[in-house]
């Protein structure tokens, strides 16, 4: 599973223009565009066909090189090949390398000419233009100190570019300016004076290049987001101006500043400065350990390059390595913003792992990411640091110091800077389960892991069940006073968004508890602006989103148990939950703290995170809910029954299940049959938990029908509204092998027939059940639900295939009817059990195959589509999640249903879903080759299952080309809009927008009456009204079977597909839709040779002096209206739209 590999183009015969014109473009893509005459196997993968010269000469010694090569350093040779590509496609040419060289020697000689300044105090800042601001909030604005500007000392590239392992899209080089001593005071490590220093420097420098019209651009940053370390950045001018960016680093001399100053225990803000407070500044500092930091980076820069210099440079394969796991973090968007796992960190975790002998010099690319992954997904630096520095001198603080003020310790070879001070905890844990996921689909040996582990990309949005969003970030400012954060605030030189995130996902983690898998934060993009512009506020970070990945199995429990009244850990859970926590007595006689909240259905428990977040922030941050934007359940509404106000339709279907489980005892204890039951197994949707809508029980009321009590009936009245919509449930009833049972088909099916009557009378006679039997089925009705019936002989299928020949032989061949009788009687039940069984594992199987026939469905497309076929689509999404972990919500089952929908290559890969895991990584290699070498018998989407390896039976009667293709296009466009809006902090607007069908492709629209609509309330925009449908709300006796399966707008498409199929296309919402779209089919419109006997729907014309036969559309119009009068409202012709 998983999407189109590059170069594949996922080309489904017309789906070529798909993704690139229709998507790209977004425009709506015509059905009835005209396939081209091709050949079948065009566009479809091929084995390369050697001749035998070819196939047989002798391997060249560099062949055998490279194939020990493969053997040794790569998983396979399929591995190699896509690891070469995808380093090619993301490293620069030499081309582009000899132009940014010549770039940066031209920024180099710029900036030496920048001329110095006179020294004025700090403070003093008149000296600067009106049009140039200081890149720094200065609060306070006192501090003592003066500057001058003196053109740098060095100027010296460091970072990825230099090391040769910067990867493409965005091109960065780093480059150092070792600031003079000169400009600098012993202490200016103290109250942000180096800071500020810094920042006026890069002003200076901005004022003078700005100026230069060599320049396409020049504006501020922030250095990994560090709102203390501005950045000046640099771009070509003309055509090369997205060429390169270059970001300018000042930095002081290597050895200006002590270390042992800026040690984590160490204080270098004052709180007499910073907070106004009259103290000595003696032991009741607090310690400024990020600040210690950040001055320390800059110190070690071009240290850190000459160490990945003199490693990376050891071997070839350690530049791959770090090359493809910064495509690997990018993928996942952990490498962005203040505290993000950056490039630099990766590459500094390759170093210490050569230096530990964890990785070899000789390593490939492939072997070096494997080898970091598997030290992440089992190393926890959160617990136990690492570190670089080899050198025992007992003045080095320990790791354990470290450890006290970061949550994430790896140190430098210095033993002084810890690398990662920037990352929270957070962040790190979300990296190891990333790395953790990344080697099982490694493990695997799965032939898409490459695609999956690199190509995948995974937003938040879709990797993480439920989001939220804080808004507005402003009041973090009141949650860090409340929880008492100043010695943090003063840390972090003000900036409360990072103050404050790493104790609220901390409060928000211990609140979740068994209910949270990983807790992840969004790392806001770092902002650029104006050289005239003052730095963008903390405020101005947008917003602050976090990300739940849930446990399904936590998620089901109303009550949070705490510990026992008399017992000291009793005051702690008291205070983490405030007025939520009371006392209770349990059937065990203890009594407990306790926190119950209120969820009344399966869809309100999933939501109860929801209501521990807004309770913890609340009751510790001072965060109001209003100001929490939760996302978890808007979805919702779309698979809630026309009377269900709280729940998704979870428990309607536990009902349905419950009194099939009741019905199946009934059927297995029945006395009287001349043979027992040997099994009962249900093959309805419901009975797998994937009914759109399930069910309610039907208990008529008699005013509206007509009665037949001949046959104990109803039937609809035709001056009343269409009665309710009931489905029978089907129920395979297998008996039991005998003897007696005749050998001829015909005869078995008598049997059969006779069986289904006495099965009703005997449920009615020891159950008093309402039965209604015909010679296929048995109706019975129970609890207000209505159960189809089927008896089944197991050797009917085998004695539908026996063919005899004029001479009495008998062989066996498939038969349309066998297959069929096969399908509906073995292979449903089956598939059936297995897919009640993912649901019973996965809790979100259920609302997310749902969600996803309700979105087809309401886009006109689910006639092509079986409910089998859409449903293990869905199931593929839990049983094969990679490179994501299963949902635990609808919403995400949703998203990655569309992402899997528009990205796989339905052409050329079947959809393998290991249903109970009964395949094997060979079974599916040999399922996928049976498929290459199958595909031009194979229908259009191929599904493939332990029990149907080879002819994917699901989708034998669809969907075509240009169905497939419909859907393929309506994909891609509603996955990014509905993302779009559930990120939207403020409110996802009309979250139904994508669930609206495209009407204007169609060439006539059929508006029908709700009268008439039986299902009229399943419509995707609920109705403001509608009809009373003749049913009870309560339960009733009822000795009459109510009205089945009467859907007058399906029985009218029946009608229309019969009477005008070979001339058109129509399409139906079968949940309560009002339009049926019509689509010409383009054939159909060319003249035709005259036949009287095929004047149906058609007229003469005169053609070249001769008759031909045309579309007759205005009296086709006119019969549409006709067939379907008291339904039809009316008829809408585009007449734009065709043409005879």
């Amino acid at each position: 599973m998983g999407p189109a590999p590059a170069g594949a183009a996922g080309e489904l015969e017309v789906m070529e223009p798909m993704l690139e014109g229709a998507v790209k473009k977004k425009k709506k893509v015509s059905l009835k565009r005209r396939v081209e005459a091709r050949s079948p196997a065009e566009g479809l993968l091929q084995p390369v066909k050697l001749s035998r010269a070819e196939l047989y000469k002798e391997p060249t010694s560099e062949e055998l090189n490279r194939l020990r090569e493969t053997e040794n350093l790569f998983h396979s040779s399929l591995l190699r090949l896509q690891v070469e590509e995808l380093l090619k496609e993301v490293s620069l040419s030499e081309k582009k390398k000899e132009r940014i060289d010549a770039f940066l020697r031209e920024v180099n000689q710029r900036i030496l000419r920048v001329p110095s300044t006179s020294e004025t105090e700090l403070t003093d800042q008149a000296w600067l233009p009106a049009g140039v601001r200081v890149p720094l909030h200065q609060v306070p604005y006192t501090v003592k100190g003066c500057f001058r500007f003196l053109p740098p000392a060095q100027v010296t590239v460091v970072g990825s570019y230099l090391l040769g392992t910067c990867i493409r899209p965005d091109i960065n080089v780093d480059v150092a300016l070792t600031m003079p001593r000169e400009i600098l005071q012993d202490k200016d490590g103290l109250n942000q004076r180096y800071f500020r220093k810094r920042a006026l420097y890069l002003a200076h420098l901005a004022q003078h290049l700005a100026q230069d019209p060599f320049f396409g651009s020049v504006c501020f940053s922030y250095s990994n987001g560090c709102h203390l370390k501005p950045l000046l950045l640099l771009r070509p001018h003309g055509k090369d101006e997205r060429l390169v960016t270059v970001r300018l680093h000042p930095c002081p001399p290597p050895d200006f500043f002590r270390p042992c100053r800026l040690l984590p225990t160490k204080n270098n803000v004052r709180s007499a400065w910073y907070r106004g407070q009259s103290t000595d500044g003696s032991p009741g500092e607090p310690p400024t350990p990020h600040y210690n930091t950040w001055v320390l980076q800059d110190t070690a820069l071009e240290a850190h390059v000459q160490l990945l210099s003199t490693v990376l440079g050891s071997g070839p394969g350690l530049k791959d390595g770090v090359a493809l796991l910064k495509v690997w973090l990018r993928q996942r968007e952990l490498d962005q913003g203040l505290g993000g796992f950056s490039g630099f960190l990766i590459s500094m975790l390759v170093a210490f792992l050569v230096s530990t002998r964890k990785i070899h010099t000789t390593m490939s690319g492939y072997q070096v990411l494997r080898s970091t992954l598997q030290f992440l997904a089992t190393t926890d630096l959160t617990v136990n640091g690492i570190s670089l520095c080899l050198n025992s001198d007992p003045s080095l603080p320990a790791l354990a110091d470290f450890h006290q003020a970061f949550p994430v310790v790896f140190l430098d070879f210095s033993g002084c800077l810890n690398v990662c001070a920037d990352v929270t905890a957070s962040t790190y844990h979300q990296v190891q389960h990333e790395a953790q996921l990344s080697m099982a689909l490694l493990d695997s040996q799965a032939e898409d892991s490459f695609q999956l582990l690199l190509m995948t990309p995974k937003p938040m949005v879709r990797a993480f069940d439920h989001i939220l969003h804080l808004r507005p970030v402003s009041r973090l400012q009141a949650a860090c006073h409340r929880l008492k954060l100043g010695p943090e605030l003063q840390d972090y030189g003000g900036d409360y968004v990072s103050a404050a995130l790493g104790p609220l996902t901390t409060l928000l983690e211990q609140g979740l508890g068994s209910r949270l898998h990983l807790l992840a934060h969004s790392r806001p993009s770092v902002p650029k602006w104006e050289i005239s512009q003052d730095p963008p506020k903390h405020k101005d970070t947008g917003v602050l989103t976090l990300g739940l990945l849930l446990r399904p199995e936590g998620l089901a429990s109303v009550l949070e148990m705490g510990p026992e009244a008399d017992q000291p850990e009793a005051a702690a859970f008291r205070k983490l939950w405030g007025p939520r926590s009371e006392l209770r007595r349990f059937q065990d006689g203890a009594i407990r703290e306790a926190v119950v909240w209120e969820a009344a259905s399966v869809a309100q428990k999933r939501l109860i995170p929801r209501q521990v977040v807004t309770h913890l922030l609340a009751h510790h941050a001072d965060i109001p809910e209003t100001c929490v934007h939760y996302v978890g359940g808007f979805l919702d509404a779309l698979i809630q029954g026309p009377k269900e106000t709280s729940g998704t339709g979870e428990e309607a279907l536990a009902a349905v299940v419950r009194c099939y489980d009741d019905l199946s005892r009934l059927l297995w204890g029945l006395e009287g049959l001349p043979l027992t039951v040997s099994a009962v197994q249900g093959v309805h949707p419901v009975l797998r938990y994937t009914e759109v809508f399930p069910p309610t029980p039907a208990w008529p009321a008699y005013s509206y029908y007509e009665r037949l009590r001949k046959q104990a009936s109803l039937v609809p009245r035709p001056d009343k509204p269409c009665p309710a919509y009931v489905e029978p449930m089907t129920v395979v009833c297998h008996l039991e092998g005998s003897g007696q049972w005749p050998q001829e088909a015909e005869a078995v099916r008598r049997v059969r027939a006779a069986f289904q009557l006495r099965l009703a009378e005997i449920l009615t006679q020891q159950h008093g059940l309402q039965c209604r039997a015909t010679a296929t089925h048995t109706d019975v009705l129970k609890d207000g639900f209505v159960f189809r019936v089927c008896v089944a002989y197991q050797r009917e299928p085998q004695l539908l295939r026996e063919m005899r020949s004029p001479e009495g032989m008998i062989t066996l061949r498939d038969t349309p009817a066998s297959l069929r009788l096969e399908r509906d009687t073995k292979q449903l039940p089956l598939l059936t059990s297995a897919l009640h069984g993912v649901q019973q594992q996965h809790p979100a199987f259920s609302g997310a195959a749902r969600l996803a026939k309700r979105w087809v469905r309401a886009q006109l497309l689910g006639e092509g589509f079986s409910d089998e076929s859409l449903d293990l689509v869905a199931a593929a999404l839990f049983l094969h999640p990679e490179p994501f972990s299963p949902p635990s919500s609808p919403q995400v089952g949703f998203l990655r249903f569309l992402h899997l929908v528009s990205t796989f290559d339905w052409k050329n890969s079947p959809l393998v879903v290991n249903l109970n895991n009964e395949l094997n990584v060979e079974d599916q290699a040999e399922m996928r080759s049976g498929f290459l070498a199958a595909r031009t018998r194979l229908p259009v989407m191929v599904i493939f299952t332990p029990q149907d390896r080879k002819s994917s039976m699901w989708t034998q009667d669809g969907p075509s080309v240009q169905i497939l293709q419909q859907l393929v296009v309506l994909a891609a466009e509603a996955l990014p809009i509905l993302e779009k809006q559930l990120l939207d902090p403020w409110g996802p607007g009309d979250i139904r927008t994508v669930f609206r069908p495209p009407l204007d492709m169609y060439d006539v629209l059929i508006r029908l009456s709700p009268r008439h609509i039986p299902r009229h309330r399943q419509a995707v925009d609920l109705p403001a009204a509608s009809f009373c449908r003749g049913l009870f709300t309560e339960p009733r006796p009822s000795l009459l079977m109510p009205v089945l399966g009467y859907d007058p707008p399906q029985l009218y498409l029946a009608q229309l597909r019969a009477a005008f199929g070979d001339l058109a296309l129509f399409f139906y919402d079968q949940h309560g839709g009002e339009v049926i779209g019509v689509l010409w089919k383009p054939s159909s419109f060319q003249p035709q040779p005259f036949k009287a006997s095929g004047m149906k729907g058609r007229m003469a014309v005169s053609r070249g002096g001769e008759l031909a036969m045309v579309p007759h559309v205005e009296a086709i119009l006119e019969d549409f209206a006709v067939l379907g009068e008291g339904l039809v409202q009316a008829v809408e012709a585009r007449s734009e739209r065709w043409a005879v």
